[in-house]
């Protein structure tokens, strides 16, 4: 069976000629998809083999490694108390530190063990480079690290930290921030950092790490654009329902409810976009459903097409190939491939165990799963059953992403960022 990377609806995420085709320039790709438009990339490594260079990383952090330009960018912190945010700059060919840059920041922000300081992931547009640090700030540099603009979006205090990430589409910064006791997607101008728009998301009652009835509440879910009827579309779950917007005003166009559960109103991972349906699966063992993608106002009643409440515990997201979704697990620890319009699941693999915070990505005809021992297993988007192609371990645990531009992935630990390559 041949399989082709399916981007029926999804849109690019940046304005065509801003950047190499062979970039990993945002989280989860140059698309938001998690696939790769590279004809290849590695399947077999190790900590001593196809190892082009590792460069070491103050601390452990969950903001996953982005390529632009020949650069490749990330977050940590300096300190374990994340007083002092830096993003860092590497030479892609050579592993060289050509860069840091940190802002420093006065107070110690509550987080969780497993979320240290630096969750989100940069994004760039070839010639500029915006990061944001949680309550520190949005911040935006030049490719040499001049600081261009910047802006204090107030505080965003929960107990779990932060992780959302920047986006770009035609020349504008949309950042989800959050979660804390106010929530709001918002848009800024890429080349000066004026603010466009800002469209709040009500708490519903709560302090913003919990609900009204004491249940967790927050959402961690960077957006997705979609083209959707002739009109670009900004996809986002929130805490309790899935969003639809405007990406050149922020208006809401529509929304679906059915994330809030007994646990909570919990979203880790972004939706999922397979041709006009969307897939979601909330957090905290939360709800799965699908919709089709469009309407206006609360389309629940006519576009949603299932709901299952009980799920595994679901932090990376997955991809979808010919129709079909790969989605990564953290409790337990297994992949699964489902049909997004019937919400059968065809098959599940607790692979090489261990739990999967990483999003899958995929290149070649071939899909990543890294889970949090730092093993990638390397398997083919069969539908009818796992396929396993490679186990590769690298010895040091991540929960990041890694990224894969021009036949190379880069793999972000709680020491390294490594660069593989096939030597052969």
């Amino acid at each position: 069976m041949k399989f082709v990377y399916a981007l029926t609806v999804a849109t690019l995420v940046f304005a065509p000629g801003s950047v190499d085709g062979a970039d990993w320039p945002a989280f989860r790709g140059p698309q938001g998809t998690g696939l790769s438009i590279d004809p290849s990339a590695p399947t077999h490594w190790g900590p001593d083999h196809n190892i082009a260079w590792k460069a070491p990383l103050p601390r452990p952090a969950n903001g996953s490694p982005i390529v632009s330009n020949g650069k490749v960018f990330v977050t940590s912190a300096e300190d374990e108390a994340g007083r002092q945010r830096s993003l860092y700059c590497f030479g892609r060919h050579s592993g060289t530190k050509l860069w840091v840059k940190t802002v420093h920041f006065g107070k110690r922000m509550p987080t969780h063990k497993t979320n240290p300081y630096g969750g989100s992931t940069p994004v760039s547009d070839g010639q500029r480079v915006v990061v944001w640090h949680g309550s520190a700030g949005l911040y935006c540099y030049d490719m040499n690290g001049k600081e261009l603009w910047s802006q204090d979006l107030g505080e965003f205090r929960h107990m779990w930290g932060y992780g959302t990430s920047p986006i770009i589409h035609q020349g504008t910064v949309i950042l989800h921030t959050g979660p804390g006791k106010r929530e709001f997607i918002s848009a800024f101008d890429l080349e000066t950092g004026q603010q466009i728009w800002e469209t709040e998301e009500s708490a519903e009652g709560g302090n913003g790490e919990k609900r009204a009835d004491g249940k967790y509440r927050g959402s961690w879910s960077t957006p997705v654009l979609a083209h959707v009827s002739g009109r670009d579309q900004l996809i986002l779950m929130m805490s309790s329902r899935v969003n639809g917007y405007d990406p050149n005003s922020g208006e809401l166009i529509w929304t679906v409810d059915g994330l809030r559960h007994d646990q909570g109103d919990l979203a880790y991972s972004s939706p999922v976009i397979a041709g006009d349906i969307c897939f979601v699966t909330g957090g905290f063992q939360g709800p799965a459903m699908a919709f089709r993608i469009g309407g206006d106002g609360n389309v629940t009643k006519t576009n949603r097409l299932w709901r299952n409440e009980k799920n595994p515990q679901n932090i990376g997201s997955g991809v979808c190939i010919d129709g079909y979704v790969y989605r990564p697990n953290a409790g337990p620890g297994t992949i699964d491939c489902l049909d997004p319009r019937t919400g059968e699941i065809l098959w599940e693999d607790r692979g090489a165990g261990g739990d999967y915070w990483a999003s899958i990505v995929g290149a070649g005809g071939l899909l990543y799963a890294t889970n949090q021992k730092g093993t990638t297993l390397v398997f083919k988007p069969n539908p009818r059953a796992y396929e396993q192609v490679a186990e590769n371990k690298l010895g040091e645990s991540t929960n990041a992403t890694p990224a894969i531009s021009d036949g190379q992935i880069f793999v972000r630990t709680a020491g390294h960022l490594f660069c593989i390559q096939d030597k052969s």
